[in-house]
């Protein structure tokens, strides 16, 4: 596992996710300091990330 910071995309607090290297994939996490959820696109090529990207999901 992978530790990525990166900031909130609702309140722009600077959070962390544990990112599995196997495992390129689109998925939906709640933040974990203002609870709104986010739209996460993480991509891996030989174990070292390459994309990510977190979008606010409106509420």
């Amino acid at each position: 596992m992978i530790e990525h910071f990166f900031s909130c995309p609702h309140c722009w607090e600077e959070i962390s996710m544990l990112l599995d290297p196997s495992v390129s994939t689109t998925y939906i996490e709640d933040c974990e300091v203002c609870c709104n959820p986010i739209e996460l696109h993480v991509r891996f090529e030989a174990g070292e990330l390459v994309q990510f990207d977190a979008t606010s999901i409106e509420q």
